[in-house]
């Protein structure tokens, strides 16, 4: 969490923006929530904490954490962004979302991302990135 406290300070200094207490209430309850958060989920943890917190303020927050590389933007169809923590050695891995309970698993499959090196490859393709999103149902759904 330091580190991460870190990088958004360097990023703040770097923009002229100040360091507020409000900002890193909103990252450590960011970092505490882990999996695919919405603005909205997050605002309701951090009102618990800290009242004075508007929803305004943690949509600006996560746009920081976005733009110093600590946070990354996804859509999984449900008509909300959700945000999720991005570390260096987390390896990259794709989604299966529920479109009941809107549940979303990671996972990682190295035959997936060796197929997809391979369709590239056979197409003359250079990846930058990629996004596998599975949509379905989960076992408590089905």
């Amino acid at each position: 969490m330091e580190r991460e406290k870190e990088i958004l300070r360097t990023h703040i200094a770097g923009h002229h923006m100040k360091q507020t207490r409000q900002r890193e209430v909103i990252l450590e309850a960011f970092l505490k929530a882990g999996g695919h958060v919405s603005a909205e989920e997050l605002y309701y943890k951090v009102s618990k904490r800290a009242s004075s917190i508007g929803l305004a303020t943690v949509y600006r927050t996560l746009g920081l954490l976005c733009e110093c590389g600590i946070a990354q933007q996804r859509e999984f169809g449900e008509g909300r962004t959700r945000f999720e923590i991005v570390h260096e050695y987390h390896q990259h891995h794709d989604h299966l979302i529920c479109t009941k309970c809107g549940k979303i698993i990671e996972f990682e499959n190295p035959n997936i991302e060796r197929l997809q090196e391979k369709v590239a490859k056979d197409n003359d393709f250079t990846v930058y990135t990629h996004k596998l999103e599975i949509y379905g149902l989960c076992s408590e759904c089905k």
